[in-house]
């Protein structure tokens, strides 16, 4: 029963918020890291095929997004200023922008509420986030060579180039990372490839969908009452100090993983997921 299982302590907090900060932003999916560290801490147990956690811990690892968020809201500030001041009618890009967000973000917006449940209820496990992993591995694989020979000649080189068609076709692509170990980053970097765009302007974008994904499953993970007992007394400590700590490690990631990207591409992210995935597939009995 839950009741057995241990609660989260601020060290684990720390150390989930780590993992978050480092593996939002990263094509190897931050959920599904929080997922297999939560495993590897014991805070979450397989018993006869039945996953065991303690109750807050899916809350917990989806409101800690919050520190993502500040990362990206305080290293494109310039962008947000622009988005804020087309709100208020006076910048005509920012609004194009924000509209662009929000038609990108509107299929996840959609069917993410009516498969929450089952999301959370089956996919939210180790052996199925280890199947993601490998799976999206394979997919960065195959991917990787076409955007060696395309990126330098891509049509698309600024996020300012996306029209309404082709933000909504990468907001489809994000539907598919509500299956943890997907990673949200990684699809919708690759979606953004399939629709022209450069390396760089595919994860800018990607970055920026963020705002409006995390920041609503966050507020309906809340608002919804999932979160019951996760801002409590004992709770809201250690949820404070993941918070901070994924802040300051996804400002860090950020910076790094656009650098990144203009010399490497995403296959050294690749054969990381695959051989992730085989270890914990090896270690769960399920090879």
């Amino acid at each position: 029963p839950e009741s057995e299982l241990r609660s989260l302590t601020w060290k684990d907090a720390m150390i989930l918020g780590v993992v978050e900060g480092a593996t939002e932003y990263l094509p190897v999916s931050s959920t599904g890291h929080l997922i297999l560290t939560s495993y590897t801490l014991g805070l979450i147990e397989l018993r006869e095929d039945e996953i065991v956690k303690p109750p807050t811990l899916d809350s917990f690892q989806i409101v800690i997004q919050i520190g993502a968020i500040l990362a990206v809201l305080g290293l494109y500030r310039k962008r947000v200023e622009s988005m804020l001041l087309g709100l208020l009618g006076k910048d005509k890009e920012g609004l194009r922008l924000v509209g662009l967000l929000l038609l990108a973000f509107a299929p996840a917006a959609v069917i993410g509420p009516i498969c929450h449940g089952a999301i959370q209820d089956l996919l939210f496990g180790p052996v199925t986030v280890a199947w993601a992993l490998l799976v999206g591995g394979l997919v960065m694989i195959l991917d990787d060579r076409l955007y060696r020979h395309r990126n330098h000649d891509a049509p698309i080189t600024c996020i300012s180039q996306l029209n309404w068609k082709l933000a909504l076709i990468i907001g489809g692509f994000q539907v598919l990372a509500m299956w943890p170990g997907t990673s949200r980053s990684m699809v919708t970097i690759l979606g953004g490839l399939a629709v022209g765009m450069n390396m760089v302007a595919a994860a800018e974008f990607s970055f920026l969908l963020a705002l409006p994904t995390l920041g609503g499953a966050t507020v309906y993970e809340l608002v919804g009452g999932a979160a019951d007992g996760l801002l409590d007394g004992g709770n809201l400590g250690p949820l404070l100090i993941g918070v901070l700590v994924s802040a300051v490690v996804a400002a860090v990631a950020v910076y790094g993983f656009v650098r990144w990207l203009t010399k490497h591409g995403l296959l050294p992210f690749a054969i990381y997921r695959i051989i992730l995935a085989a270890v914990f597939l090896y270690l769960l009995g399920r090879y």
